[in-house]
């Protein structure tokens, strides 16, 4: 595994599992630093970030 991604979870209706609690955007800067110091090649941290979030950029930053 060389890229990573890590988002925060989104209830998307009354029917899925609810939000636990809402993190930091701060502690997502946390996460990447300590994914990078990991060695990940590439890493996307932020609420909003999804699995296919810049997938094509991840994966040109992963080759080099």
């Amino acid at each position: 595994v060389e890229m990573l991604t890590l988002g925060q979870y989104l209830q998307p209706s009354a029917h899925h599992l609810p939000v636990e609690r809402y993190v930091d955007p701060k502690e997502f800067d946390d996460f990447k630093k300590e994914a990078e110091h990991m060695a990940f090649s590439s890493v996307a941290s932020a609420p909003m970030v999804r699995s296919s979030y810049h997938a094509d950029l991840q994966a040109h930053e992963a080759q080099n």
